[in-house]
C-alpha cells in the first residue's frame, strides 16, 4: 500500500461479521442517558427499578450496571425511601467511552492481549504484523469513544450523525 492509497470505509464484504456492542454496553448507555435527562437537581434520585420500567429494561442487569456505574464514579446513590440514582458529574463530562469502560471495563478486547493464538507469537516480545492493526483500531474508537459525552447523546440522532461524521441516509 503506497502513502497515497487509503482503505475504503464502504467496504464491508457479507462474510465478515461486524464489530459487536454488548447488551452491557447498550443497557448502560441508555441508563446514563436517562440520569442525565433526569438531571442531577430537580427530578431527584430515580430508583433502579422505576429506571427499569420506565426504559423497558430487565431489573436485574440494571441493578448489576448501577453498581458498575456507581463503582467508576460516574453515579451516585442514596439510600432510603426516596433512594434512587443520579450522575455523579455533569453529562458533558461523562463520555460514552467512560460509561463503556465502567460497564465493560473495557472499550475493545484485542486477541492478542485476551487470547493469543501462540504464545510466542502475542508475546509482548514477539513480533507480529498484525498486532499494530489491533492497536490502532483500540485506540482509533477509543478516541470516537472519548470524543462524545452524555450530554452529546441528548440531543437529536440526527445531530448525533453530524457529530461523528456519518450522513443520515447511512
Amino acid at each position: 500500500m503506497t502513502p497515497d492509497s487509503h482503505i475504503d470505509s464502504n467496504l464491508s464484504p457479507p462474510h465478515i461479521p461486524t464489530m459487536r456492542v454488548t447488551t452491557w454496553t447498550e443497557y448502560s448507555l441508555i441508563i446514563s442517558i436517562h440520569l442525565a435527562k433526569r438531571g442531577r437537581k430537580g427530578s431527584g434520585p430515580v430508583a433502579a427499578r422505576d429506571l427499569a420500567d420506565t426504559e423497558r429494561l430487565p431489573a436485574d442487569y440494571v441493578e448489576q450496571i448501577l453498581l458498575r456505574l456507581r463503582r467508576a464514579g460516574l453515579v451516585l446513590s442514596v439510600r432510603g425511601a426516596k433512594g434512587g440514582y443520579y450522575l455523579a458529574r455533569q453529562p458533558d463530562v461523562i463520555s460514552v467511552r467512560d460509561v463503556m469502560a465502567a460497564s465493560e471495563h473495557q472499550t475493545f478486547e484485542i486477541n492478542c492481549d485476551a487470547r493469543p493464538v501462540d504464545a510466542d507469537r502475542c508475546s509482548p516480545g514477539g513480533t507480529c504484523s498484525i498486532r499494530p492493526v489491533w492497536h490502532a483500531l483500540q485506540q482509533r474508537v477509543d478516541q470516537l469513544l472519548a470524543g462524545i459525552s452524555l450530554a452529546d447523546l441528548m440531543r437529536q440522532e440526527s445531530e448525533v450523525q453530524e457529530l461523528v461524521g456519518i450522513s443520515s441516509a447511512s
